[in-house]
């Protein structure tokens, strides 16, 4: 079992953070990485060759040991989630008559893109919204609409593990296998998953898992990882920085080769400028730590806080998505009386309990920092209204 890793943070001890979704808190040790990476840029004559691949190639180890890759060289380094779908979207070959398939209320960084692939290739653009007949429905129908939408016409299923707004969970091992049946490109935005839920890239097999760095992953703010399988092989990157090619250690050194190719699996679609003194240090630090916790502890840590206060939510006049179909470091609380969400927001915040407003629901995401006494502030404020 998990213990509370408050220690590690210095979130201010009255102080009820909950609210890992919108950002983590940078822990000691991160942060201390950080300094250690701008006190370096003080003299850059110590900044030498190795210094720009061996950090990065480093990040990528740990980030495939993370979703369970066996091929660290098929990790990416990005800035942000609409970088990686950008990048995947580029790649996808979609034609008119066909569709693409998305989620309603989905982040925009999984929308825009495929939006624009829509429009400029005359696709039908897909939404699969969480209401049917007027009426929100639970993850499991949810789930099963999302499924039935892909068809033999399905170019690209693009959804998330849990949805960003209230935590609701897709079964993304059931939608891939449905995607590959239909030929489709199956794309995952893992961002408030990955590093919180256990994950296996290799038995989901998506085509593309794309993660920004600084919610469940503890990473610096501007900074995310893509895991990219065979399909995109071979693609065309949005950018053509210098250290994406064979042999660009070369010219670190001085001798300027030209190159055609590109250093092997997804180190094409690197952003530039991706060997980051400061934030690098920073990522790795943190995969380090978030290795060491585990994604199933993480959840199980998350579920454990939770499971107390299920019963105690629902008396307070608030819903709650079923278990098998929410995470547990992320969920949403609906009222059933009709109370405004924003208004309850403030409520919240005037007792120290930070949450966000995603939409109709109260989007709650502890972590492990977070610890019985932040649930029960929670509890407090909705029971007294």
């Amino acid at each position: 079992m998990l213990s509370c890793q408050r220690y590690r943070f210095q979130l201010p001890p009255h102080l009820h953070y909950l609210n890992c979704a919108y950002m983590a808190p940078l822990a000691r040790e991160v942060e201390e990485a950080g300094l250690r990476g701008m006190a370096r840029r003080r003299d850059p004559s110590k900044i030498v060759n190795d210094d720009f691949f061996v950090e990065v190639d480093a990040l990528r180890e740990r980030f495939a040991r993370l979703i369970g890759s066996s091929d660290p060289r098929r990790v990416a380094i990005i800035p942000a989630v609409s970088y990686g779908i950008a990048t995947a979207a580029r790649n996808v070959p979609v034609e008119s008559g066909q569709n693409i398939v998305i989620l309603g209320e989905q982040f925009p960084s999984n929308v825009y893109a495929w939006m624009r692939k829509a429009r400029e290739s005359g696709a039908e653009l897909r939404v699969v919204e969480r209401t049917a007949s007027g009426r929100p429905t639970p993850g499991a129908s949810w789930n099963r609409r999302l499924l039935r939408a892909i068809d033999r016409n399905t170019a690209v299923v693009a959804t998330p593990i849990v949805h960003w707004a209230d935590g609701t969970r897709f079964n993304v091992a059931a939608i891939g296998r449905r995607a590959r049946a239909m030929g489709a490109v199956f794309v995952i935005d893992g961002t408030q998953s990955i590093g919180a839920m256990p994950f296996d890239v290799e038995k989901v097999a998506p085509d593309a898992l794309v993660v920004a760095a600084y919610k469940t992953l503890f990473g610096p703010y501007q900074s995310g990882l893509a895991w990219f399988g065979e399909r995109f092989d071979g693609g065309e990157p949005l950018e053509e920085p210098w250290a994406g090619r064979e042999g660009s250690s070369r010219f670190v050194a001085g001798q300027i080769d030209y190159v055609e190719s590109y250093r092997p699996g997804a180190a094409r679609y690197d952003v530039g400028e991706r060997s980051n003194q400061i934030q690098v240090p920073m990522l790795n630090t943190a995969l380090d730590m978030v290795l060491e916790w585990g994604p199933d502890r993480v959840q199980e840590y998350c579920a454990n806080l939770l499971e107390p206060f299920e019963e105690v939510f629902r008396e307070a006049g608030f819903e709650l998505e079923d278990r098998a179909w929410r995470g547990a470091h992320l969920f949403g609380l609906r009222s059933s009386r009709g109370l405004d969400m924003d208004k309850l927001a403030e409520a919240l915040q005037r007792d120290g309990v930070y949450v966000s407003v995603r939409g109709t629901a109260i989007r709650v995401s502890p972590q492990v920092y977070n610890d019985r006494a932040d649930l029960d502030a929670l509890a407090a404020t909705l029971r007294s209204l």
